[in-house]
């Protein structure tokens, strides 16, 4: 199966600033990118919550992929953004994967590793960590 945008030409700033005209309409604020060695990320305030989204960026990706890459993540939030104004999910249910904790860490961060073990011991975790059982 062929990748989204593929053969895209849309340079990575033209895609970031579709990105952020995007959250924008949909009533996000506090933008930011971050691009350093082997991952990108863009860090944007919704819905009273941060969020950040996250994706790899190998060294040995070519300019092509890095667009493409790009040109995805585009498609991904405004799809997620989308569900949410249409009632299909909540904003939370939505982007729960990338909301920031007060720790920096994302939900997705924090809790994979619980799902990893829950699978592996076929034991679940607590459902607040440190909380009275």
């Amino acid at each position: 199966m062929a990748k989204f945008a593929a053969t895209t030409k849309v340079p990575v700033s033209q895609s970031r600033d579709e990105i952020e005209r995007t959250l924008m309409r949909y009533g996000a604020s506090a933008f930011g990118y971050v691009q350093e060695a082997e991952r990108a990320a863009v860090q944007f305030r919704a819905h009273e919550r941060y969020v950040r989204i996250e994706m790899p960026i190998p060294d040995t990706l070519r300019a092509q992929d890095i667009r493409q890459r790009w040109r995805a993540l585009l498609l991904v939030i405004k799809a997620k953004l989308e569900a949410v104004e249409s009632g299909i999910g909540s904003f939370e249910e939505e982007f729960l994967a990338h909301i920031v904790l007060p720790n920096n860490q994302t939900v997705g961060q924090y809790t994979l590793p619980q799902v990893v073990h829950a699978y592996e011991s076929g034991e679940l975790p607590a459902l607040l960590p440190g909380a009275p059982e």
